[in-house]
């Protein structure tokens, strides 16, 4: 049995457009925020999972206790990269991304702050930014 050339047309429309459906349905995107906007309303990221850009704030680095701060134009995050390895490019005073959980903590003087705890780190490539 031979096809005819319209049959052969919709099988291949049916399957790009069902290839496409699953893509989007297994695709999971998840929008990037700055440590301003996390830090605006912390709560409202309470033990999410989200990705937030920021610069590494030079002098912050804490490989015994595995902390980093992560500064935006006006706010600050401190990032627990325990759980995630330190990828090539990465130094203080860079943008980075970081993927986490957002949970508080309290400081050694008893007040409330709030850490990622971060499965990713990302940069980017520095020639990108080199004029």
């Amino acid at each position: 049995m031979q096809l005819t050339r319209l049959s052969r047309l919709v099988i291949v429309f049916g399957t790009s457009i069902a290839i496409f459906g699953l893509m989007m349905v297994t695709v999971d995107p998840q929008v990037q925020y700055t440590v301003d906007e996390i830090m605006s309303e912390p709560e409202r990221f309470d033990g999410e999972n989200i990705f937030v850009r920021g610069i590494v704030l030079p002098g912050t680095m804490n490989y015994d206790e595995f902390v980093f701060t992560l500064q935006g134009s006006t706010e600050k995050l401190i990032v627990n990269f325990k759980e995630s390895p330190i990828p090539d490019g990465f130094d203080e005073g860079r943008t980075i991304a970081v993927r986490g959980i957002l949970q508080t903590d309290n400081s050694s003087d008893g007040t409330m702050m709030w850490i990622i705890n971060s499965y990713e780190i990302q940069t980017g490539c520095p020639s990108k930014y080199e004029a």
